[in-house]
């Protein structure tokens, strides 16, 4: 069913490789998707020859089409290339799972005891680290991407359509797309065989929608009532999730809170927070949602039970978009049209890492961020943090001119940040 493109490496990885890189990745994948897309670039393609640059970006590309969290389909993608529907496996379920259990393991301390001010000093640490982190990505998407001045114009456009008008992010990828189906429009190269039948096709799709659907049709028929809502909800979430966790934050906000009222404004907040400076897609914030609603409904127990829904509601799909469609990507490569309209579309996601890169930056040196009368995102001058900008300046030097390795730096900076928060405010 998931045969290999011609032009992968011939001789299949052995599954102890695939465990041991993308165990890695997931437990380094800090800082969302802009930092998540460099730590697979330089691990896939610059440290080891599992990838190609070509296939690397055909595959971004494609996965920013996809509803849900670009990072972790394209991980999941990495390893569907290397050993079929198994390694697709391994790539994404170790992308999400330390992510995961750190989540359910804040999400309970969050449960019990409230504000853990400690926690909050540690994440100030990583959250100044992964400005740096995000900022070393966007750099070297940035020169893989934006050759020539259409590229750049787009990267551009996109950034302030939605940094200044709140463009919607599928709205967005859609008019670069047709911009660079138009423009960019690439010379025609004979299409690959695609690796399965439209037949093959079909029962992917039946078999992962059922994987997927079923469990919540026996939700709905044997235990009605907060799981079935849950299961519901983020199923739907999951389908329009185009852009990443930011793209319908607001959308979960007015939901969660105000459509459910399952958690307060104050901790949906809290959520993003944690879900930032955890590894893995910031979508997990769903988790600790489902977390908390169960947890201030039912208990410990309950809350276990939504936060495993909801982990099933939102990844499961993702496996089905990419055993799906994953055997078209490099035909849809040879495509004229479709090779520019990737090409606009690679280029517009740089303006929107951008952004995210700039909200992110804002929110970790100040305490009060808010669009202004006209829309943009500006910090209250007088909630600015010297000590996350100490932090970040530390983080640059360990990361850029020290050089040193990322799983080494973020313990580090993580007890810089309780130390400096000791000294300023003595917890």
């Amino acid at each position: 069913m998931t045969s290999l493109a011609p032009d992968t490496p011939p001789a299949a990885l052995p599954l102890t490789d695939l465990f041991r890189v993308f165990g890695r990745i997931g437990v380094l994948s800090f800082g969302g998707p802009a930092a998540q897309i460099a730590l697979m670039h330089k691990e896939l393609v610059e440290d080891r020859p599992w990838l190609t640059e070509r296939q690397y970006l055909n595959a971004l590309s494609f996965c920013m089409l996809l509803p849900g969290p670009e990072a972790m389909q394209l991980a999941t993608y990495a390893g569907w290339r290397l050993r079929g529907t198994r390694g697709g496996l391994i790539a994404g379920l170790l992308f999400v799972i330390p992510g995961a259990a750190v989540i359910l393991a804040l999400a309970s301390l969050y449960a019990a005891y409230g504000n853990v001010p400690w926690v909050t000093a540690l994440f100030l640490g990583i959250k100044a680290t992964v400005i740096v982190i995000v900022l070393q990505a966007l750099l070297k998407v940035s020169a893989k991407a934006l050759k020539g001045a259409v590229p750049v114009a787009l990267a551009a456009a996109a950034f302030v359509a939605i940094f200044v008008f709140q463009v919607p992010f599928p709205l967005i990828i859609a008019t670069a797309g047709l911009i660079g189906a138009v423009i960019l429009r690439g010379s025609a190269a004979a299409a690959p065989p695609v690796a399965v039948s439209g037949a093959d096709t079909l029962r992917t799709i039946a078999l992962w929608g059922a994987i997927w659907l079923v469990p919540l049709a026996a939700l709905w028929a044997l235990v009605p009532g907060l799981l079935t809502d849950v299961a519901v909800f983020f199923s739907t979430l999951a389908v329009v999730t185009f852009g990443g966790a930011y793209a319908v934050l607001a959308y979960m906000v007015q939901e969660v809170v105000g459509g459910f009222g399952w958690l307060t404004t104050g901790q949906m907040m809290d959520a993003l927070g944690l879900a930032e400076t955890t590894p893995g897609p910031l979508i997990l914030v769903t988790q600790f949602v489902g977390f908390l609603a169960g947890a201030q409904q039912g208990g410990w127990w309950l809350g276990l039970a939504a936060a495993l829904v909801t982990l099933w509601v939102t990844f499961t799909p993702c496996f089905l978009w990419i055993f799906a469609g994953a055997p078209y990507v490099e035909w849809i490569a040879t495509r004229p049209r479709l090779t520019g309209a990737l090409k606009a579309i690679t280029a517009a996601v740089v303006g929107v890492i951008a952004n995210l890169s700039v909200w992110f930056a804002l929110n970790v040196w100040f305490a009060e961020v808010a669009r202004n009368e006209i829309g943009l995102w500006m910090p209250e001058v007088t909630s600015f943090s010297p000590v996350a900008l100490i932090l970040s300046a530390l983080a640059a030097v360990l990361l850029i001119w020290r050089k040193w390795d990322l799983l080494l730096v973020l313990p580090v900076m993580g007890l810089a940040g309780i130390l400096a928060q000791s000294v300023t405010t003595g917890i």
